[in-house]
């Protein structure tokens, strides 16, 4: 009877099985990369947002508070 060895991998798909692994690694790596600027991302506009919403009612307070100027009218030259 033939002896049956264990058949052992070529080297090429030992490389193979190396560049998918890296590969798929780097991929996880870009993906939680991708993830993380997206979270920083959002917290920044919802800070931009508070901000915004914070000015906007100090400007309607303002002009609740404060009457409104009335305009000035210019004076017309007169050419001669």
């Amino acid at each position: 009877m033939g002896d049956k060895r264990p058949a052992s991998p070529s080297p090429e798909s030992i490389a193979r099985a190396n560049r998918q692994r890296l590969a798929q690694e780097e991929g996880a790596r870009a993906m939680a990369d991708l993830e993380k600027r997206a979270v920083e991302i959002r917290k920044n506009m919802q800070r931009l947002r508070a901000l915004r919403e914070a000015r906007e009612v100090d400007e309607t307070r303002g002009r609740t508070v404060l009457p409104q100027s009335v305009k000035k009218k210019r004076k017309t030259r007169i050419v001669r």
